[in-house]
């Protein structure tokens, strides 16, 4: 099996070479899958990276405790095969399925998930710092971990906490090996060891990642002999590259290539709405947009339809607020879109006292769940300054795109392109609108938004155990923030993918994951 998997390796990377040299010839090798994504991966450390687009990969390699059932996001078993949770909430005990190890050969048990724990939530541990942005914050309920036996561990909290099977379900809550984690240091992010259904073979920068089969997977070994990940960040190429049989799936389809896809018999297309919200981060700490008057004007100023429908050709649909209609019982279905008003628009730039100073606008090439970005910034540059705002746009790579937005606009721009793929509607709120979110506490409220009663609304929808109650606190939220506009809400996306005809049993998720382990190739 092992030179069965090192002839497929050869394979694989013979075929991405003969991809990259000769698109026009190009053929993917047999029994591997070939995935056109968007950006290279900034680590494949589960604890240490929040795009979708590591994401996609991390699920393949990895397994949490629990995991979303195909096409929900609903909680069923994994790694735990059962739990129990106590009658306040504040309890809750996995069983471990038996005979599980890691890529490595060492043992999935209780201690191995309470390290994990351990290493996100305790600032002592030895392996604790991830990068800038620890992501304990999913987890900040939990007041310990313990490992009552081989297979048993515990989890007890400090209140009850709404969000956490859920939070388990993300790609944060995956189990990395403890073993590798030692072994690797602060190389491990390159260097990944979990118990998923592929195995980690290589990550050659900027060209491609490895997998290879796992052929002792718990749930079953899958069909493909190894996944290559391409990351190519132009949609034009990556097109190319998938119409020339260099790709066997491509993620987030350029939209006016998605007509192109349908009509050919050689390709299936696919598409699933999920939790996505795309919008402007408007900076709050500085610059034009303190001025709550200037933030509404930007909402009124951008045609979103115009967006949706010309740029996007409509795989999206317009935003009302920072909570996707995908989550329907906490969605509030009473907030109407800002609408498109260039004449109201300059009527709130006059109120708030806009001098008609350039505004510095951040735009990214792609990224994960960024739908057309370079097209949609200037369009919104064009909107822009037919209300007489002069917009000038700084345009960068994906990860250098994070580098800059993430730890907060002050001194660097007024506004930036983003967007997120949640699992639960606390998730962007809780980490993007709280005033305890801001970068320098260790959070992603970029802009700086700081609103008490959203703190209250947010902080207390958490550990309401009454579900009516959590989603009428969201909706209260979702109003607040509407009015206070501390973004600019433009678009709720139906993610989108293209397969070649030898590709059998791909779904995409509302989770906008990508699971492979059932995915055949003919």
């Amino acid at each position: 099996m092992l030179r069965m998997a090192q002839r497929s390796l050869q394979i694989a990377l013979a075929g991405t070479a003969l991809a990259l040299a000769m698109p026009a010839a190009a053929q993917t090798p047999p029994n591997v899958l070939v995935v056109g994504q968007i950006a290279e991966p900034q680590s494949l450390d589960p604890q240490a990276v929040t795009a979708v687009n590591d994401f996609r990969i991390l699920v393949n390699i990895y397994d949490g405790l629990v995991r979303y059932a195909d096409g929900t996001l609903e909680v069923e078993p994994s790694l735990a095969d059962s739990w129990e949770v106590s009658e306040d909430g504040t309890v809750y005990t996995f069983s471990l399925r038996e005979g599980v190890t890691f890529h490595d050969g060492t043992p999935l048990t209780a201690e191995a998930v309470k390290f994990n724990f351990e290493r996100m939530l305790d600032e002592e541990h030895p392996y604790h710092d991830t990068g800038p942005f620890p992501l304990a914050f999913f987890f900040s309920a939990v007041d310990s971990v313990e490992a009552v036996d081989e297979l048993t561990v515990r989890f007890t909290l400090s209140e009850p906490f709404a969000p956490f099977l859920s939070n388990l379900a993300y790609p944060t809550g995956l189990i990395v090996s403890p073993t590798a984690v030692e072994e690797q240091g602060e190389d491990y992010g390159r260097n990944p060891v979990g118990t998923g259904a592929y195995k980690f073979e290589e990550w050659a920068s900027n060209q491609r990642v490895v997998v290879t089969r796992n052929e002792d997977y718990w749930d079953g070994a899958p069909q493909p002999e190894a996944v290559v990940f391409r990351p190519i960040t132009d949609s034009n190429t990556r097109v190319a590259e998938m119409l020339s049989g260099g790709l066997d799936i491509m993620v987030e389809v350029p939209p006016d290539s998605m007509s192109d896809f349908r009509d050919a018999s050689d390709f299936a297309v696919h598409e699933q709405a999920g939790p996505h919200v795309w919008f402007l981060i408007l900076n709050m700490r500085e610059g034009p947009f303190t001025e709550k008057a200037a933030r509404q004007a930007v909402n009124y100023a951008i045609d979103k339809r115009a967006l949706v429908e010309d740029v996007l050709q409509g795989t999206a649909e317009i935003a009302a607020g920072p909570i996707a209609p995908a989550f329907a019982w906490a969605y509030n279905e009473e907030l109407e879109p800002y609408p498109h008003d260039p004449d109201k628009a300059r009527e709130l730039l006059e109120e708030a006292g806009y001098d008609g100073e350039t505004v510095t606008f951040y735009v990214t090439e792609g990224g994960s769940g960024m739908l057309d970005p370079v097209a949609m910034g200037t369009a919104i540059q064009a909107d822009l300054a037919e209300v007489g705002m002069e917009v000038e746009i700084e345009t960068y790579e994906w990860n250098t795109f994070l580098d800059q937005v993430n730890p907060g606009l002050e001194g660097k721009a007024d506004m930036a392109e983003m967007a997120w793929m949640t699992n639960d509607p606390d998730t962007l709120p809780f980490l993007t609108l709280r005033s305890e979110a801001f970068p320098e506490e260790g959070g992603f409220n970029s802009g700086y938004y700081a609103n008490e009663e959203v703190d209250a609304l947010l902080n207390q929808a958490r550990i309401s155990t009454d579900p009516e109650e959590r989603a009428e606190l969201y909706r209260e939220m979702q109003a607040i923030v509407q009015e206070d506009a501390p973004w600019a809400f433009v678009a709720n996306w139906k993610q989108g993918a293209v397969t070649t005809a030898a590709v059998q049993d791909f779904r995409l998720q509302p989770s906008f994951f990508l699971m492979l382990h059932d995915v055949t190739k003919q």
